[in-house]
């Protein structure tokens, strides 16, 4: 069986841009975890793409597979892309390298210009090619790395622009499942709104009707994560299924600490044989 690929960074600048990276003197170690080393990205680069995608920071399972939005909000937001008919034709960066340690992590550095540098790096080499049609923004660290980016810009035109509610918002809120609910329903409407603003974009990979979500995910509104986006090698169920990487425990244990489980489904059931009941002898 053949099997597609990501290719990755052999081409420059890509490749200067992924072997010379920020480390601890930019990143704090209080702030983030950089003992896991950086993410970089998901998706075509190699001009192709036609919308970026700009995310937060790398988690348990993108720390595994090592791209960006593989876990649910990845899954969630290859279903936003699928609504505007990209399958193939996109690329994703996070607004930082390393997974973000603590609640007020992320928030203290959203202006940080050290760890903007070579994110705008990024983003120049993605826009150089001339062809990205939309930039969406999940969530307002995102929308405040694109902010930034832009002051450093002449003026001039820019691809259309969203700032969506972040795909797992509502996960990170917290509360009753009836909130969980009402947090889900307002990011779908959030996410439709959108969606009415970018479609149809004027390049695609497949035209679609515009197709707008209910107040709940339905079967179909989350895609999984195409074998093309991942390095070679990487197992099937890593790609088609969330929930297989945790952090568990707390403090440093819990830093320190991913556990990978393989989902059940693709673990073979060695068959029960030679099982007897043994009964004591007759007297």
């Amino acid at each position: 069986m053949t099997h597609e690929f990501d290719p990755g960074y052999s081409q420059a600048p890509f490749s200067g841009l992924v072997g010379d990276y920020p480390g601890p003197k930019v990143y704090p170690p209080g702030d983030f975890r950089v003992e896991w080393g950086p993410v970089f990205h998901r998706g075509r680069l190699d001009g192709t793409a036609r919308v970026l995608v700009l995310g937060q920071d790398p988690a348990q399972h993108e720390t595994i597979a090592r791209r960006i939005l593989v876990g649910e909000a990845g899954h969630r937001i290859q279903g936003f892309l699928a609504t505007l008919g990209l399958d193939r034709s996109y690329v994703m960066i996070n607004t930082f390298l390393y997974s973000v340690f603590g609640q007020g992590g992320g928030s203290k550095h959203r202006h940080d210009k050290k760890i903007a540098t070579h994110r705008n790096r990024w983003l120049e080499a993605l826009l150089s090619f001339g062809r990205i049609d939309a930039v969406v923004a999940l969530g307002s660290l995102a929308d405040s790395a694109w902010e930034d980016w832009k002051k450093t810009q002449p003026v001039g035109s820019l691809p259309n622009y969203v700032k969506i509610t972040h795909p797992t918002q509502p996960e990170s809120a917290g509360g009753s499942s009836a909130a969980h609910a009402a947090s889900i329903k307002r990011m779908l409407q959030n996410w439709n709104a959108a969606l009415s603003l970018l479609h149809p974009l004027p390049h695609r990979d497949k035209s679609r009707p515009l197709k707008l979500y209910g107040d709940a995910f339905l079967g179909g509104d989350k895609v999984a994560i195409p074998e093309f986006d991942l390095p070679p090698g990487i197992p099937e169920w890593i790609r088609l299924d969330d929930g297989w990487a945790d952090r568990p425990g707390t403090g440093l244990m819990k830093r320190r600490t991913i556990t990978v489980t393989v989902p059940r489904p693709y673990v073979p059931q060695r068959p029960r044989v030679g099982l007897f009941q043994a009964a004591a002898p007759a007297s």
